[in-house]
């Protein structure tokens, strides 16, 4: 009986451990290149969903935090009062919201069926770097995907980084995807135009 057993392939005998993977996604073009090279480049630890297999298959949780909606804003400026914003503004700006994490998430599951990688999608309502290691923990994930927005010291120093904090706080291993140049370059054209436009 035993000399059966050592005679069996180990892959047969046990079941591989299913890997969770969690990939943080924002309205970012970096965040979109993090999960395409998780994709492309974890697909081998991930077994595809229309293949019948004795091993459990992975799973990718696609995690969107939207800050939550300040109903009053303070203009900046000597002698400025607070605005608060009307019931019929904050529900306005709840269904955009609503909206746009649907079509984030949307793209981001239609990659994934694209590679017939089994996912799930999750919205959380926080301060992104502190809800997805909650999140993380909470999951028990197995590895955290981040995307990098490629700031420079200076502005990493002011505004803080998502990546650097979940690299520092969570607790499973964390990979941050820096993306290629050309995405860099692009999504900075697109906030200086942004900004000109104000």
């Amino acid at each position: 009986m035993q000399e059966q057993l050592v005679q069996q392939p180990l892959k047969e005998v046990q079941i591989r451990k299913r890997m969770r993977i969690m990939v943080a996604i924002d309205e970012s073009d970096g965040s979109f290149y993090a999960l395409k090279w998780a994709l492309d480049h974890l697909v081998d630890g991930i077994t595809p969903t229309n293949v019948p297999s004795q091993e459990e298959s992975s799973l990718i949780t696609l995690v969107h935090v939207q800050q939550p909606f300040q109903h009053y804003v303070i203009p900046a400026g000597p002698g400025g009062a607070a605005f608060y914003a009307t019931p019929s503004i904050v529900e306005s700006v709840r269904e955009a919201q609503a909206e746009n994490d649907a079509a984030l998430l949307s793209r981001a599951l239609q990659m994934c069926k694209d590679k017939m990688i089994k996912a799930e999608s999750l919205i959380l309502e926080g301060e992104p770097k502190d809800k997805i290691c909650q999140a993380t923990e909470q999951m028990q994930v197995d590895l955290l995907v981040l995307g990098s927005r490629g700031l420079g010291k200076i502005k990493r120093a002011f505004l803080g980084s998502v990546s650097d904090y979940c690299a520092h706080h969570a607790k499973c291993p964390v990979l941050i995807v820096k993306p290629p140049k050309e995405i860099t370059k692009e999504t900075s054209s697109k906030s200086k135009e942004w900004n000109a436009d104000k």
